[in-house]
């Protein structure tokens, strides 16, 4: 099991930051009502460290990682992906660099419906232009790595819960990325396909030395990742030494 550091900044592993968040803040205004959400977020990760973020439902968990997938913008503060700041890319730059750095797992996989197995994990790849014939032999090798060899050309809906999650941790992995953003993924699945798909997860960061930012309710599966903080009155802290 992986030692957790306790602090906001990164472990040193001599490896340089790959991901940076910092003092971001977000406030969601309707009319003449604002509602702050983040304050003061401020992270750094390591090539090849894998953090949690835990938080209570409504802290703001989901809304920080989307932020720092460039799915979102902040109201303040800055994201910087492999040294390059996301708020100032173009639209269409800003996508790529998410197709190129960043894999993304949900708490619902989120799997194209009307694909197979296999065609959904070559997708990113197919989006960079990879020629089929190599997106699919990357796409089956992965696929067989999460034990899916006998589920390639089924598609989401012929899954169980957990095979249609080790589909999409392949699927974000396929491209091996910088940095995995994993949200609640393992939220609908029972206590023994959590466990076997955050041991899978932690087996592939070993193998592929891709980052990982985790936002998770289980703490106890948190403790597993290098590092925990906790969200809390919109910034991040190191989870109290008394919850160990």
């Amino acid at each position: 099991m992986n030692s957790r550091a306790q602090g906001a900044g990164s472990r040193e592993q001599g490896n340089g930051v790959v991901l940076r968040a910092s003092h971001i803040a977000k406030t969601y205004q309707e009319g003449k009502l604002r509602t702050p959400v983040l304050e003061d977020a401020s992270f750094e990760l390591a090539r090849g460290e894998t953090l949690a973020i835990v938080g209570a439902s409504g802290s703001g968990k989901s809304t920080l990682l989307h932020i720092v997938g460039g799915l979102d913008t902040p109201t303040g503060g800055m994201i910087e992906l492999e040294g390059r700041e996301l708020s100032r890319l173009p639209d269409a730059e800003r996508g790529r660099m998410r197709n190129r750095s960043l894999g993304f797992v949900y708490q619902f996989h989120h799997l194209l419906p009307e694909f197979s197995a296999l065609e959904n994990v070559a997708m990113p790849l197919l989006i960079r232009g990879t020629p089929i014939p190599e997106a699919r032999e990357q796409a089956r090798a992965l696929l067989e790595r999460v034990g899916l060899s006998h589920r390639l050309e089924h598609k989401p809906g012929e899954l169980s819960g957990g095979e249609r999650q080790r589909c999409a941790m392949a699927r974000a992995l396929v491209t091996r990325p910088a940095c995995v953003l994993a949200d609640e993924p393992t939220g609908n699945l029972d206590e023994h396909n959590a466990a076997a798909l955050y041991e899978l997860m932690l087996e592939l960061n070993r193998e592929i030395g891709t980052s990982i930012v985790l936002v998770t309710h289980d703490r106890k599966l948190a403790k597993r990742l290098d590092r925990v903080l906790e969200l809390t009155g919109g910034a991040l802290h190191p989870l109290p030494q008394e919850q160990d």
